[in-house]
Order: structure tokens, then C-alpha cells, then sequence
């Protein structure tokens, strides 16, 4: 086969948020500490030069963990887990707050690295990516390390890399040996290397087809494997159980898709409170500027307009609501996505308490296929 010749890459940084947090304070290292506090988290600076750090068991409020670092994984905090709930399993880990802003100067470090060496690169979010290493066949081993080196020189941060005929294969792969790995693997590991593994360690399967096929007795990769086509058929449907019976024997010609236009920008934030859109109508207005301001500062940075602006509520009872417009002309302007916006709140009801708001930017295009761009004014926000 012709992917018996493919090598693909999977690069994965290992701990990220938490690792960049560690540069800043590297007196943390070997501590549970978790990420994703607000900006009350903040170490504070005390007379002495030392910091004072803000302990997980001292949090009020429903924020989520961004991410963790593998001492306080180790103690059962892992990321979208609440952070009330992780602070009951390790109340004296450490919680510093997000700063996205560092997060994104070092993904682009890490990956101008990874380009230097092996340019086919697939972006697969800030801390991941697939790399086409085929031309390299015969000493990817090699490559690999240069690669692992190159980042690290770059970002004094590390990475994990896995090595395989297929991305598939490559995503399970680089995580077998955390952190600091480098795992290479074949066509002749599949059995002793990933049958062993959990089917939910395949990516694509999810939580609830990973909960149905253990029902069904299919716990692991060699259950998936073995199991018959036409059991697979009658409970995912013949498309999905065709593609599990393919990735179970290792099977992916996906190729690395060294770009891809994006279909929307959006942002959104998680209140540490409920919110109502009276009471609390200054609060609101406040962070829905703020949203469409920083959504704008990303479709510039990303060079793209849109034409369709859309929102995203939910409330405190957990159920959600999306509305969006259609603009006659696409923009990148905060003013102009903040007064859509705000024409799509007028949409929905805003009697009950909202614990998320989001905003979205779709049917996008590069700005510099554009003449001219619109201008509008700023409008007010429809909480009242």
C-alpha cells in the first residue's frame, strides 16, 4: 500500500498552558497546579520578592480547568473538569489564571521551529500539529529528534512526538510516552501496541459511542477489531461502523491538509456568576464589548471579514440558544459585529439568568479580496 511509505507526525506539547506558566514561575515546578482561574487567581508579589499564590481550596465560582500539570493529574484534575470539583481532589494545588495571550506567542515560536525543519505542516490547534515526514523515510528517528530540540531551543519548552503510517496512528502514538516522548510505530505494532489500548483512545470516538460499544462488550482496540461487521452495522449505522471496523486495523488515508480555510471566528467567556440581563445589564454590556472587540483584534490578526454575525447564550439551567444575521456586505469591525449581534439578542428571551455568552463571525473571506469594507456606528446592547 501506498501509505506503507508515509511517516506522518503527531507533535503535541506536553502540558502546555501549565508548561508556559512554569517559565513565568518556575518555583511551581513539581506542584499540582491548575490553570484556569480568573484574574483574582494572580499570584500577588510580597515585599521579599516571593509570591504568594492562590490555593485551589480558597475558589468560589463555576470556572472550568483550562489544563492541569501532570502532578495535579495525578491527583485526578484534568481539563473542562470544574474547578469547584477538581478542588475537592487536590484543594492545595495551585490555580493561576489563563493568559491566552503568552499561550498563542508560544505556539507560533513552536511551530516557526517545526517549519524550519519540515514545512508540510497541518495546524491542528495552538498546541498541536501533524507533519508530513515521508521525504525523511529512512532516518525519521532523526528528523523527529531535530525537531524536538529545535522547539525546545525555541519556546525551553517540550513536546511529544509520535510517528506513524497514518495521523490516526501518529495522535495515539505521541501520547503513549509522556511527557517528552518520541514514540515511532509501524504496521507491525498496531496489535501489540494499540490493540491493547481503550477503544475511546481512537480518535473520534467519543464519550457516548465509547459507553455503547462497552455495552456491547468491545472495550478495547482488539475488541473493536474483532468484532463482527454486521453487530457494528445494527448499532452505529453503516457509515460510522465501517469507519470504526477501518480505524481499528490501523486503517487512515486522511493526508495532511497543510491548509484549510476556517468556517467561523467566535469567542465566548463563562461568567463566574449568573448573570441577569437586568440586574446585571452594566456587566453584560461591558463583556459583550469586550467579546466583539477581541473577536475583531482575531479576524484581523487572521485577515478575514464575514458576512454572517451570530450569537450564543446559556443559561443557568444549562439549556442553550443561537441566533444569527446575514450582513449585505462582510466585516471585520467591532462596531459593526457588536450592533449585529446585539440585533440578535433582541431575538431571544432574556428572562432567565445567563451563566454564557458568546459571540460568532461565519461566511468568512479574506480581507484583501475586498474592495472597500463598511462602517457603522456603535449601537447599544439590548439588555434592559
Amino acid at each position: 500500500m501506498q501509505s506503507d511509505r508515509r511517516r506522518i507526525a503527531h507533535i503535541d506539547m506536553d502540558a502546555f498552558y501549565a508548561s508556559v506558566e512554569l517559565l513565568r514561575y518556575p518555583e511551581l515546578r513539581g506542584q499540582p497546579v491548575v490553570i484556569g482561574g480568573g484574574s483574582a487567581t494572580r499570584p500577588v508579589e510580597l515585599p521579599d520578592g516571593t509570591r504568594q499564590y492562590f490555593r485551589m481550596r480558597d475558589y468560589a465560582g463555576r470556572g472550568v480547568v483550562t489544563t492541569s500539570t501532570y502532578e495535579a493529574r495525578a491527583l485526578g484534575v484534568f481539563s473542562a473538569m470544574g474547578i469547584m470539583k477538581a478542588a475537592q481532589l487536590a484543594p492545595d494545588a495551585i490555580l493561576l489564571p489563563t493568559d491566552f495571550e503568552a499561550y498563542r506567542k508560544y505556539s507560533r515560536m513552536f511551530k516557526e521551529a517545526v517549519a524550519g525543519i519540515a514545512p508540510q505542516i497541518e495546524d491542528r490547534g495552538i498546541d498541536e500539529i501533524y507533519v508530513d515526514l515521508s521525504a525523511w523515510h529512512d532516518d525519521v528517528e532523526d528528523v523527529a529528534r531535530r525537531i524536538k530540540e529545535a522547539v525546545h531551543a525555541a519556546t525551553s519548552l517540550t513536546c511529544s512526538i509520535g510517528v506513524a503510517p497514518n495521523k490516526m496512528l501518529a495522535k495515539i502514538s505521541s501520547e503513549l510516552d509522556k511527557p517528552n516522548g518520541l514514540t515511532i510505530l509501524t504496521r507491525d505494532d498496531i496489535e501489540r501496541r494499540i490493540w491493547p489500548l481503550a477503544a475511546r483512545k481512537i480518535n473520534g470516538i467519543g464519550p457516548k459511542a465509547a459507553e455503547k460499544l462497552a455495552a456491547l462488550g468491545i472495550e478495547t482496540v482488539a475488541d473493536l477489531a474483532q468484532a463482527q461487521p454486521e453487530l457494528l452495522r445494527a448499532h452505529f449505522g453503516r457509515s460510522y461502523s465501517e469507519w470504526l471496523g477501518r480505524v481499528a486495523q490501523g486503517i487512515d488515508e486522511r493526508p495532511v491538509q497543510t491548509y484549510s480555510e476556517p468556517k467561523s471566528i467566535s469567542r465566548e467567556t463563562t461568567f463566574e456568576r449568573d448573570l441577569h440581563a437586568r440586574a446585571d445589564r452594566a456587566r453584560l454590556s461591558e463583556i459583550f464589548t469586550a467579546l466583539c472587540v477581541r473577536l475583531a483584534d482575531d479576524l484581523k490578526r487572521k485577515g478575514y471579514v464575514g458576512r454572517t454575525i451570530g450569537i450564543k447564550l446559556k443559561y443557568a439551567d444549562f439549556r442553550g440558544v443561537t441566533r444569527d444575521v446575514t450582513l449585505p456586505e462582510p466585516t471585520g469591525d467591532a462596531a459593526v459585529i457588536r450592533q449585529a449581534a446585539g440585533e440578535c439578542l433582541k431575538r431571544v428571551p432574556l428572562d432567565k439568568k445567563l451563566r454564557l455568552l458568546g459571540v460568532r463571525v461565519g461566511t468568512l473571506t479574506h480581507k484583501d479580496e475586498l474592495a472597500t469594507a463598511p462602517v457603522a456606528a456603535q449601537a447599544e446592547l439590548p439588555f434592559s
